[in-house]
């Protein structure tokens, strides 16, 4: 079973609301447990509000952010497209304090990603876009 949906919003936190609503339709069968959906839910959200406030915090609130989402037989794969500054993902997690001791929030989203995700990655692609890739596994549960 594979199952495809796309969206497109602007840059704006406020429509974190719209994106979680829209992801639900991968989730329609109930099949996913809820502790591995409301992972992947965390995964898109965290996802989403990092590219808003950090690779689009210098760009104006008109520019896309492209969100796909597939749900394959054992696995979620979420990928969200933005403009900004180039960033090397592996080496700001190395810079980041553990959660217990990074009193702010800067580089927490990454963290809780990075700990959740069984793979990720921030990729520029040929049309000069970013790619912030998300995947989580799962086994199916019978409904």
């Amino acid at each position: 079973m594979i199952n495809k949906i796309h969206l497109q919003t602007n840059t704006d936190i406020t429509a974190s609301e719209q994106v979680l609503s829209w992801f639900e339709q991968l989730n329609q069968s109930h099949s996913i447990s809820a502790e591995i959906w409301w992972q992947c839910q965390t995964l898109l959200q965290e996802g989403f509000i990092n590219i808003v406030e950090h690779a689009h915090k210098n760009l104006p609130n008109c520019t896309p952010i492209d969100i796909e989402a597939v749900r394959l037989n054992t696995s979620i794969e979420i990928r969200i497209w933005g403009y900004g500054e180039s960033f090397n993902m592996e080496e700001k997690l190395q810079e980041i304090d553990e959660f217990e001791a990074n009193d702010g929030d800067r580089g927490r989203g990454l963290k809780i990603m990075s700990a959740i995700a069984d793979r990720m990655s921030y990729e520029q692609m040929p049309d000069r876009r970013y790619c912030l890739f998300l995947s989580k596994s799962y086994q199916p549960v019978k409904v």
